[in-house]
């Protein structure tokens, strides 16, 4: 599943948050100070507040609602140049989830922290950094953090029957994170999976019940009969 568009040229449209480098009061979704102190992990690369510049890393002010690798001049991965080309944007839930292991989120990424794994370390940290940025998008207490993660499908999605050399067309991108051999290295196996479970979980991610920013992303350019070749491949798929 390509994320530069290529599945039927499906484009993504942006709405980018005017940034600003002037600490603002951070809404209560972690602890500031101890986010301060955890910043600690992160200065060494990473440059923040007033007149702050790119260094090893690119900086971070404005970072909440800016489009992914969109700092003109900064040498960003191609990973995350392509990200950001097909419509990423640095949220509170995409920046947790890159936070906690950046090279799940973005294979190739230059990035070489490990990942912050505590949630509240993330919790507190981004609480620190939603300061410099003017407004801050997506934040936990914007909406309500429980949702059911299935789907409300008609009987004709349910009931469409895939074509598992489409979806083998559509898998290459798949392939690359989930291995096609049923291992599993931090990311969950897809191989032999049933084919209602996929078509359920694709469309979780769809409509957004499913949590995985990335995930959400790839699943938002397909279309049914495109998830239902995937789930038609997946499920034939030898190990």
């Amino acid at each position: 599943m390509k994320w530069v568009g290529q599945i039927r040229g499906l484009s993504v449209s942006l709405t980018i948050a005017v940034a600003m480098a002037t600490p603002l009061a951070a809404a209560e979704t972690g602890d500031v100070e101890r986010g301060a102190q955890l910043w600690s992990q992160c200065s060494g690369c990473h440059r923040i507040g007033p007149d702050a510049k790119n260094a090893i890393g690119p900086h971070l002010n404005g970072v909440f609602g800016r489009k992914a690798a969109s700092i003109e001049g900064f040498p960003y991965s191609r990973s995350l140049t392509r990200a950001g080309r097909d419509g990423l944007v640095w949220t509170f839930e995409t920046l947790d989830a890159y936070i906690e292991n950046p090279r799940v989120f973005a294979s190739g990424t230059r990035m070489s922290y490990p990942g912050m794994k505590d949630a509240q370390d993330r919790q507190d940290l981004l609480a620190f950094l939603r300061q410099y940025s003017d407004k801050p998008r997506d934040i936990p207490e914007a909406e309500p953090t429980a949702r059911p993660d299935n789907p409300d499908l008609s009987p004709e999605i349910l009931a469409l029957k895939g074509d598992p050399e489409y979806g083998e067309y559509l898998a290459a991108e798949c392939k690359t994170c989930h291995r096609a051999d049923g291992s599993d290295q931090g990311i969950p196996s897809i191989t032999r999976w049933p084919e209602e479970d996929f078509v359920l979980a694709m469309h979780a991610y769809k409509q957004k019940l499913r949590p995985h920013p990335v995930m959400q992303m790839i699943a938002s350019r397909l279309g049914d009969e495109e998830i239902a070749g995937l789930a038609a491949y997946f499920a034939t798929l030898e190990e």
